[in-house]
């Protein structure tokens, strides 16, 4: 914008030249053109200058994020892990419990049958053999022995299955317990690396946000990240022309849900700066909060955007494409298949955003469509 109206200065004075003005005036003007080129000269070192710093502030912006995100899909994978061997310890506890009922009553059963054994003579065999003169009372008896004694082996052999099922359970529980405290030892580790490295994201974004605090300056980025956003949008759409399995957003009957729980704060349509307008909502929500796809699709793209932050974009065929910007972290990558109510992604302020959030679009043969007519 400077370097024009400079080049328009440059332009008039030798248009004034031109008309014949006298040697002296002349002289002036030649003078007065010459400082106004050095002045463009020395502008636009200093424009390169600015602009390199910016560049560098966002690749480290990105850097930062992209750290954050890791750091956060670690840690949410870590809890995750954590509720799953929170439920098998509780699970193993029952079990224990029920075996050690079970055995407690087959020892019972086992002490009777041996109590009832010895009472009867039968524990004895040849006692028993000798003591009877009845040819069939000795069949009968006999009979009787052998029902006792599978009897007891059967209750022997359930008894060992138990004790041994019981014992396994047990060196379960203990890998178990070993398993938590590891996991909680890792998640304490992994929430002081997430809090490091959104102090030194903090620390970049306002050092960019300083740099961009002229109104021209941060027109001009977001022109940039607009053209950003096009472009990554036409190659989203050349990418789900290959794809005919997917069938679009069906809203006849009812809305779809909205991505995440929140307050939208920003509306489809309104003024972003100048002329440009914002083509999605923006959704005030804590960070970490779950973000959801809403409805089936497959990930076009997933990754850092200037501007955006940590964004995932997801085709769902018949056009729609469904946008979800400023995340914490990504679940999933570029060719997943995703179902509706997955978890895609995690609220957060990523792409430099002041306050924590989630950025939602939704687009139709790549024109942004306002989201309020689809969502409930």
């Amino acid at each position: 914008m400077i370097q024009g109206r400079l080049h328009l200065l440059i332009v008039l004075l030798v248009g004034l030249m031109a008309q014949g003005a006298n040697a002296n005036d002349l002289e002036k003007r030649k003078a007065e053109l010459s400082q106004l080129q050095q002045q463009i000269s020395q502008q636009t070192r200093s424009l390169k200058r600015s602009q390199a710093q910016i560049d560098k502030l966002h690749d480290l912006l990105a850097k930062d994020e992209r750290a954050i995100a890791d750091a956060a899909r670690n840690l949410a994978n870590t809890e995750a892990s954590l509720k799953k061997v929170g439920n098998d310890i509780s699970k193993t506890a029952a079990r224990i419990q029920q075996l050690e009922t079970l055995q407690k009553g087959q020892q019972q059963i086992l002490a009777k049958q041996i109590a009832s054994a010895y009472y009867s003579g039968t524990h004895d065999y040849t006692k028993m053999l000798l003591n009877q003169e009845d040819p069939a009372l000795i069949e009968r008896m006999l009979v009787y022995y052998q029902y006792l004694n599978k009897a007891r082996a059967r209750s022997l052999q359930q008894l060992k299955i138990t004790t041994d099922e019981l014992a396994a359970t047990q060196e379960k529980a203990t890998k178990q317990q070993q398993q938590l405290l590891s996991l909680r030892s890792q998640q304490t580790q992994q929430q002081q690396s997430l809090t490091a490295e959104k102090k030194q994201r903090q620390e970049t974004a306002a050092t960019l946000n300083r740099s961009l605090a002229s109104e021209g300056r941060r027109l001009e980025q977001l022109q940039i990240e607009e053209a950003n956003l096009k472009h990554v949008i036409e190659q989203a759409i050349a990418a789900s022309k290959k794809d005919k399995e997917l069938t679009g957003l069906n809203v006849r009957n009812s809305k779809l849900s909205w991505p995440t729980r929140g307050r939208i704060v920003r509306n489809f349509g309104s003024p972003r700066s100048g002329n440009i307008r914002w083509n999605g909502v923006t959704i005030s929500a804590p960070e970490g909060r779950s973000v959801k796809a809403i409805a089936n699709g497959k990930v076009l793209y997933a990754n850092w955007m200037k501007g955006y932050g940590m964004v995932m974009v997801v085709d769902h065929g018949g056009g729609y494409m469904s946008l979800y910007g400023h995340a914490q972290t990504l679940f999933n990558k570029v060719g997943d298949r995703v179902n509706k109510g997955d978890t895609i992604a995690l609220v957060g302020k990523s792409g430099g955003s002041a306050n924590s959030g989630l950025y939602f679009e939704l687009r139709k043969k790549g024109k942004p469509v306002n989201p309020r007519n689809y969502c409930k």
